[in-house]
């Protein structure tokens, strides 16, 4: 009789421990490691990021990303410093000032994102042979200075020969996240502008994109991901996991078209239409905006010192080893 018990409760056990099994396969989402990322701006530019919340990556690779955006390198590097944030997601230029600000538990970036400057020149007129100088002695919006958008395009401005601060009457007091605002409101001839501004304001009619800042420029290290110190060192795994999803973010994008790009990321973007992503993406996929890999080689960073250099905002170069490391993203 008790054989026969046994026989006829194995069937419940086995329904039972499968229950269990699943439950325990659906409760590992509660086990993920959260990790609060500052971005220092939303824009389509940085597409593989947004690729890589959407397809899932950073939930494969064990992680909840908290995405908040700084509006500014300074205000995301202060984010990461204060402990506010974990990663910062600027412009590696950040990382420079303050490892010379003397900042013990410094900055180290691990990864790069994008490749060349991700602004525009817009223009109050439509100009379809534009030229740099067309800028002298008009009213340019720019950005703030010390900031990689503000010394990329002065970086091209000498390029054509012009002073920025002579040359062209810049004004740099308007705040990130107003300056389309306050072009479109009529407060200057020209604006630099990130997408999807750049577009937007065209959509408006209130002014056209008549250069590419970062066609001009060349390849600069732009964007990069950057934790403290003592964050790199005692989260090796979770930095690898991260390299690893934003890895799978690029590969996507430099694998499909800005189509099937734009529909992925078009919840990141709620407000902008689906043809207006597509646009944006395929614009800065055919400068070639998006790097291939996270890996920050020592060249760009070399040349970002130059760049820092020229604009006389460097007190000091800084070695390469120092702030930056590669045992991420040399894995993959």
């Amino acid at each position: 009789m008790r054989r026969y018990l046994v026989i006829l409760m194995m069937p419940c056990f086995v329904m039972l421990f499968g229950i269990c099994c699943l439950a325990g396969c659906e409760g590992s989402k509660h086990h993920l490691k959260k990790v609060r990322l500052n971005e220092v701006a939303h824009s389509i530019f940085y597409a593989p990021q947004y690729v890589a919340i959407e397809k899932g990556y950073f939930e494969k690779e064990g992680i909840k990303l908290e995405l908040t955006t700084g509006f500014g390198a300074d205000k995301t590097a202060t984010a990461v410093i204060s402990g506010d944030a974990d990663i910062a997601f600027m412009g590696p230029e950040a990382t420079i000032y303050q490892f010379n600000e003397g900042n013990a538990d410094y900055l180290i970036n691990f990864a790069q994102l994008t490749q060349r400057a991700g602004n525009f020149v817009v223009s109050r007129n439509k100009e379809e042979d534009f030229q740099w100088e067309n800028l002298k002695g008009k009213k340019v919006i720019g950005g703030r200075p010390g900031g990689m958008p503000e010394m990329v395009f002065e970086y091209v401005l000498k390029k054509h020969g012009m002073n920025p601060q002579k040359d062209i009457d810049l004004v740099q007091n308007i705040d990130f996240a107003n300056t389309s605002g306050a072009f479109v409101s009529g407060k200057a001839d020209y604006t630099i502008e990130f997408e999807p501004s750049a577009t937007l304001i065209e959509e408006q009619g209130a002014g056209y994109v008549v250069a590419s800042v970062g066609k001009e420029s060349g390849y600069v290290p732009y964007t990069a991901y950057s934790v403290k110190k003592s964050y790199l060192k005692s989260h090796k795994e979770l930095l690898e996991a991260f390299t690893r999803a934003i890895e799978k973010g690029q590969q996507y994008v430099n694998t499909h078209t800005p189509k099937e790009v734009a529909k992925v990321i078009a919840p990141q973007f709620k407000d902008t239409d689906r043809k207006t992503i597509e646009k944006i993406v395929k614009r800065y996929a055919e400068q070639d905006s998006y790097k291939e890999n996270t890996k920050f080689e020592k060249e760009s960073f070399v040349l970002i010192q130059d760049i820092l250099e020229e604009a006389g905002e460097l007190e000091k170069r800084v070695e390469y080893e120092t702030l930056v490391t590669t045992e991420f993203s040399e894995k993959y």
